[in-house]
């Protein structure tokens, strides 16, 4: 993704904050309102009612870049949505997920706190870093990051539908009691806040590579911070037997 940036592909971001706004307004409220909605009209298990809450409340990761670049969005975009939805969010995770905690009729005490500095870690390991020494490519080595750019796509195409494959061969069973739980309603909450951002970012009149980015980012959250919040900090598999 960096060997298709420049500098001045976030400048020209920054300088337009009313993109950004949207992106994060549909990322940071609308996703965990949707959530929290489904979660009543289905009337879910106290369980999997807060990971659904955990799901609606993460930011987009390094998948939604990966995946904006193979749906030619704006990556420079999705990569200033990742970064700032992902410190925001060390705030507000923790004020949802008490109330959704305590809603969905957990009698526990659960203290939840995100750590800022590893989140911050976390972000520039699998993103920032990576992004960055691409770019230096292109900024130094042009032609070369210019015949990359189409195997690079294809590439990243290739391994993510292998890494799909191996997580879901992985956890088979898993998905399959998961899938008839909450199948239907993970797939809605994808489907509506996806169809929801793309409304917005039209309505607003954004350009297309800046509605794929908005709507891609909205559609997939940060899985890895998910499970770590579901199995450490809230500790679910002892708190809801």
């Amino acid at each position: 993704m960096g060997m298709t940036l420049r500098v001045s592909d976030f400048t020209r971001i920054l300088k337009k904050p009313k993109t950004i706004l949207i992106g994060l307004t549909n990322q940071l409220i609308f996703i965990p309102i949707i959530g929290f909605a489904l979660a009543i009209a289905f009337n879910l298990d106290p369980t999997m009612a807060v990971g659904l809450m955990i799901l609606a409340t993460c930011p987009g990761g390094a998948t939604s870049n990966l995946i904006t670049q193979v749906c030619k969005g704006k990556i420079a975009l999705s990569v200033t949505l990742t970064a700032i939805a992902s410190i925001i969010c060390v705030f507000t995770i923790p004020f949802i997920l008490s109330y959704a905690l305590a809603y969905f009729g957990s009698d526990t005490n659960v203290a939840i706190k995100l750590p800022i500095l590893d989140t911050i870690i976390q972000i520039m390991g699998i993103t920032i870093i990576p992004i960055s020494i691409g770019m230096l490519i292109r900024r130094f080595k042009p032609s070369f990051a210019q015949r990359m750019e189409k195997p690079m796509r294809m590439a990243s195409t290739v391994i993510f539908i292998i890494v799909f494959i191996v997580v879901v061969a992985a956890k088979f069973n898993m998905l399959g009691t998961a899938m008839q739980e909450v199948g239907l309603v993970t797939l809605l909450l994808n489907i509506i806040t996806m169809g929801l951002s793309y409304v917005t970012a039209r309505v607003f009149k954004l350009k297309l590579k800046s509605t794929i980015s908005i709507t891609v980012e909205s559609g997939i959250q940060n899985g890895t911070l998910a499970i770590v919040i579901a199995t450490t900090i809230l500790n679910c598999n002892d708190y809801f037997k």
